[in-house]
């Protein structure tokens, strides 16, 4: 399936996309908490250039934990994200800031938004 990066989708705004991912229009407004403050970190770290390695070794959590937060795949504590955004520079208003602007403008793609518990 082809990248939406560069389609010049109506709606998406500055919401960049996540690398490699592959997405259907439904799959992306289906996107849960979790999902999208693993965007957030992941495209900090990028636009940082900086290796999952370095992060987590920052952050002092393992590099498969760090990895599968990104991917939106774990659920992440208070604690651990608060060593997360503190590797990259950021401030947790930032991250929560970045992620609620991206569900916002997923939930404005039409179709609503469903929010899936953990």
């Amino acid at each position: 399936m082809p990248s939406d990066e560069g389609s010049g989708r109506e709606g998406w705004g500055d919401v960049v996309a996540f690398p490699g991912a592959h997405r259907t229009d439904d799959e992306r407004r289906d996107v849960g908490w979790r999902e999208l403050v693993g965007e957030v970190l992941r495209e900090e770290r990028h636009r940082q250039e900086r290796t999952l390695a370095d992060v987590a070794e920052a952050a002092s959590v393992s590099l498969p934990y760090l990895s599968e937060v990104e991917r939106g795949r774990k659920d992440v504590s208070s604690e651990l994200l608060g060593a997360m955004h503190e590797a990259l520079g950021l401030d947790l208003a930032d991250v929560l800031e970045r992620a609620t602007r991206r569900l916002h403008v997923r939930s404005q793609g039409g179709g609503g938004l469903r929010m899936l518990a953990a």
